[in-house]
Protein backbone atom coordinates (compact mmCIF):
# COMPACT_ATOMS: atom_id res chain seq x y z
CA UNK A 1 0.00 0.00 0.00
CA UNK A 2 1.69 3.51 -0.95
CA UNK A 3 2.35 5.36 2.09
CA UNK A 4 0.99 9.06 2.86
CA UNK A 5 2.29 11.75 3.98
CA UNK A 6 1.56 15.21 5.63
CA UNK A 7 3.31 18.50 4.08
CA UNK A 8 3.53 20.93 6.66
CA UNK A 9 5.31 24.14 5.62
CA UNK A 10 4.23 27.55 4.69
CA UNK A 11 6.47 28.04 1.89
CA UNK A 12 4.30 27.36 -1.44
CA UNK A 13 7.79 26.75 -3.54
CA UNK A 14 8.93 24.40 -1.00
CA UNK A 15 6.13 22.49 -0.32
CA UNK A 16 5.74 22.07 -3.59
CA UNK A 17 9.44 20.75 -4.60
CA UNK A 18 8.86 18.66 -2.01
CA UNK A 19 5.22 17.49 -3.04
CA UNK A 20 6.94 16.45 -6.75
CA UNK A 21 9.96 14.50 -5.12
CA UNK A 22 7.71 12.48 -2.91
CA UNK A 23 5.31 11.14 -5.84
CA UNK A 24 8.11 10.70 -7.92
CA UNK A 25 9.00 8.08 -5.96
CA UNK A 26 5.34 6.64 -5.39
CA UNK A 27 4.14 8.37 -1.95
CA UNK A 28 0.87 10.06 -1.68
CA UNK A 29 0.78 13.62 -0.51
CA UNK A 30 -0.99 15.86 1.14
CA UNK A 31 -0.22 19.70 2.40
CA UNK A 32 -1.11 21.87 4.77
CA UNK A 33 0.21 25.65 5.05
CA UNK A 34 -0.40 26.43 8.58
CA UNK A 35 -0.48 24.68 11.80
CA UNK A 36 -4.39 25.09 12.37
CA UNK A 37 -5.18 23.68 9.36
CA UNK A 38 -2.52 20.77 9.25
CA UNK A 39 -4.19 19.75 12.47
CA UNK A 40 -7.72 19.27 10.91
CA UNK A 41 -6.03 17.51 8.07
CA UNK A 42 -4.48 15.00 10.95
CA UNK A 43 -8.09 14.66 12.60
CA UNK A 44 -10.42 14.12 9.05
CA UNK A 45 -7.08 11.58 7.29
CA UNK A 46 -4.54 9.22 7.97
CA UNK A 47 -1.52 9.72 7.55
CA UNK A 48 2.03 7.66 7.48
CA UNK A 49 4.62 10.23 8.32
CA UNK A 50 4.59 14.13 8.76
CA UNK A 51 7.23 16.57 7.66
CA UNK A 52 7.12 19.63 9.76
CA UNK A 53 8.38 22.66 9.39
CA UNK A 54 8.68 24.85 13.04
CA UNK A 55 8.11 28.50 11.91
CA UNK A 56 4.50 28.01 10.13
CA UNK A 57 1.46 30.62 10.89
CA UNK A 58 -1.06 29.91 13.60
CA UNK A 59 0.04 27.38 15.58
CA UNK A 60 3.82 26.58 15.33
CA UNK A 61 5.43 23.16 14.79
CA UNK A 62 6.58 22.47 18.56
CA UNK A 63 3.19 23.40 19.51
CA UNK A 64 1.41 21.56 16.73
CA UNK A 65 3.43 18.60 17.72
CA UNK A 66 2.43 18.44 21.03
CA UNK A 67 -1.42 18.55 20.10
CA UNK A 68 -0.93 15.31 17.63
CA UNK A 69 0.93 12.98 20.04
CA UNK A 70 -2.10 10.77 20.33
CA UNK A 71 -2.15 9.70 16.94
CA UNK A 72 1.18 8.49 16.84
CA UNK A 73 2.51 9.86 13.71
CA UNK A 74 6.24 9.60 13.04
CA UNK A 75 7.43 13.10 12.44
CA UNK A 76 10.62 14.62 10.84
CA UNK A 77 11.02 18.90 11.54
CA UNK A 78 12.04 20.52 8.60
CA UNK A 79 13.28 23.82 9.68
CA UNK A 80 15.52 26.71 8.40
CA UNK A 81 16.57 27.04 12.32
CA UNK A 82 20.00 25.32 12.92
CA UNK A 83 20.53 25.63 16.69
CA UNK A 84 21.29 23.50 19.00
CA UNK A 85 18.18 24.36 21.39
CA UNK A 86 16.04 23.85 18.31
CA UNK A 87 16.73 20.62 17.69
CA UNK A 88 17.16 18.95 21.25
CA UNK A 89 13.65 20.55 21.54
CA UNK A 90 11.90 19.36 18.65
CA UNK A 91 13.27 16.04 19.16
CA UNK A 92 12.38 15.74 23.11
CA UNK A 93 8.98 16.44 22.23
CA UNK A 94 8.99 13.44 20.21
CA UNK A 95 10.01 14.17 16.53
CA UNK A 96 11.66 11.28 15.01
CA UNK A 97 14.60 13.20 12.86
CA UNK A 98 15.20 17.11 12.34
CA UNK A 99 16.19 18.26 8.98
CA UNK A 100 18.18 21.43 8.45
CA UNK A 101 17.00 23.31 5.33
CA UNK A 102 18.11 23.85 2.73
CA UNK A 103 18.69 19.81 2.03
CA UNK A 104 18.80 17.43 -0.79
CA UNK A 105 16.14 15.66 -2.07
CA UNK A 106 17.66 11.88 -2.26
CA UNK A 107 18.60 13.03 1.56
CA UNK A 108 15.15 13.58 2.57
CA UNK A 109 14.03 10.50 0.86
CA UNK A 110 16.23 8.09 2.75
CA UNK A 111 15.70 9.73 6.47
CA UNK A 112 11.24 9.46 5.26
CA UNK A 113 12.62 5.76 4.30
CA UNK A 114 14.47 5.35 7.73
CA UNK A 115 11.95 6.74 9.76
CA UNK A 116 9.01 4.45 8.14
CA UNK A 117 11.51 1.56 8.50
CA UNK A 118 11.62 2.09 12.44
CA UNK A 119 8.10 2.35 12.58
CA UNK A 120 7.33 -0.85 10.69
CA UNK A 121 5.95 1.20 7.79
CA UNK A 122 8.15 0.83 5.13
CA UNK A 123 6.65 -1.25 2.05
CA UNK A 124 9.05 -4.94 1.92
CA UNK A 125 7.83 -5.43 -1.26
CA UNK A 126 8.89 -2.98 -4.66
CA UNK A 127 7.23 -3.43 -7.58
CA UNK A 128 8.85 -1.66 -10.63
CA UNK A 129 7.17 -2.68 -14.60
CA UNK A 130 7.25 -6.27 -14.88
CA UNK A 131 9.77 -6.66 -11.96
CA UNK A 132 9.34 -7.43 -8.69
CA UNK A 133 11.48 -7.19 -5.52
CA UNK A 134 10.90 -8.86 -1.95
CA UNK A 135 13.15 -7.47 0.41
CA UNK A 136 12.70 -9.62 3.27
CA UNK A 137 13.98 -12.69 1.38
CA UNK A 138 16.25 -10.86 -1.30
CA UNK A 139 14.51 -12.24 -4.24
CA UNK A 140 13.61 -10.87 -7.75
CA UNK A 141 11.25 -11.85 -10.17
CA UNK A 142 10.26 -10.61 -13.64
CA UNK A 143 6.85 -11.87 -15.17
CA UNK A 144 6.97 -14.16 -11.81
CA UNK A 145 10.13 -15.84 -12.92
CA UNK A 146 12.82 -15.56 -10.79
CA UNK A 147 16.11 -13.59 -11.75
CA UNK A 148 19.32 -14.44 -10.45
CA UNK A 149 21.22 -11.23 -9.42
CA UNK A 150 24.70 -11.63 -7.93
CA UNK A 151 24.88 -9.48 -4.13
CA UNK A 152 25.79 -6.09 -5.67
CA UNK A 153 23.95 -6.25 -8.96
CA UNK A 154 20.74 -6.65 -6.08
CA UNK A 155 21.47 -3.95 -3.79
CA UNK A 156 22.22 -1.62 -6.74
CA UNK A 157 18.58 -2.42 -8.34
CA UNK A 158 17.08 -1.88 -4.66
CA UNK A 159 18.10 1.98 -4.87
CA UNK A 160 17.41 2.50 -8.31
CA UNK A 161 13.69 1.76 -7.66
CA UNK A 162 14.24 3.43 -4.38
CA UNK A 163 15.30 6.67 -5.74
CA UNK A 164 13.11 6.43 -8.94
CA UNK A 165 13.43 9.12 -11.62
CA UNK A 166 16.01 10.09 -9.72
CA UNK A 167 19.59 11.22 -11.09
CA UNK A 168 22.16 9.17 -9.21
CA UNK A 169 26.15 9.61 -9.14
CA UNK A 170 27.72 6.82 -9.99
CA UNK A 171 29.74 7.94 -6.72
CA UNK A 172 26.72 8.08 -5.07
CA UNK A 173 25.69 4.54 -6.39
CA UNK A 174 29.64 3.30 -5.20
CA UNK A 175 28.68 4.81 -1.17
CA UNK A 176 25.38 3.56 -1.13
CA UNK A 177 26.13 0.10 -2.49
CA UNK A 178 29.85 -0.48 -1.96
CA UNK A 179 30.66 2.13 0.97
CA UNK A 180 32.33 4.86 2.32
CA UNK A 181 35.53 2.76 2.30
CA UNK A 182 35.48 1.14 -1.27
CA UNK A 183 38.70 2.99 -3.47
CA UNK A 184 38.00 1.17 -6.75
CA UNK A 185 37.19 2.24 -9.69
CA UNK A 186 33.30 4.05 -10.25
CA UNK A 187 33.83 2.04 -13.60
CA UNK A 188 32.20 -0.65 -11.52
CA UNK A 189 28.93 1.29 -11.35
CA UNK A 190 28.92 1.09 -15.14
CA UNK A 191 29.44 -2.81 -15.28
CA UNK A 192 26.82 -3.57 -12.78
CA UNK A 193 24.38 -1.24 -14.83
CA UNK A 194 25.30 -3.27 -17.94
CA UNK A 195 24.49 -6.68 -16.28
CA UNK A 196 21.23 -5.48 -14.65
CA UNK A 197 19.56 -3.90 -17.93
CA UNK A 198 20.35 -7.65 -19.68
CA UNK A 199 19.27 -9.40 -16.83
CA UNK A 200 15.87 -7.42 -15.91
CA UNK A 201 15.42 -6.04 -19.83
CA UNK A 202 15.54 -2.50 -18.04
CA UNK A 203 17.34 -0.85 -21.19
CA UNK A 204 14.74 1.12 -21.48
CA UNK A 205 14.37 2.40 -18.44
CA UNK A 206 17.59 2.58 -16.77
CA UNK A 207 19.28 6.12 -18.46
CA UNK A 208 22.42 6.91 -18.36
CA UNK A 209 22.81 10.25 -17.39
CA UNK A 210 26.09 11.82 -19.21
CA UNK A 211 29.18 12.61 -17.04
CA UNK A 212 27.43 11.61 -14.29
CA UNK A 213 25.34 8.65 -13.79
CA UNK A 214 22.05 6.69 -14.01
CA UNK A 215 18.75 6.71 -13.47
CA UNK A 216 15.63 4.61 -13.25
CA UNK A 217 12.46 6.22 -15.05
CA UNK A 218 8.69 4.92 -16.47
Amino acid sequence: MTKKILIVEDDVHISNIIKMNLNLVNYTTAAAYDGMAALELIRQEKFDLILLDVMIPQLDGFALMERIKPYNIPVIFLTAKNSVYDKVNGLKLGADDYMVKPFEAIELLARIESVLRRYGKEERIMEFQSIQVDLDKREVTRLGETVELTPKEYDLLVVLMKNKNIALSREQFIDKVWGGDYYGETRTVDMHIKSLRKKLELQDHIKTIYKMGYRLED
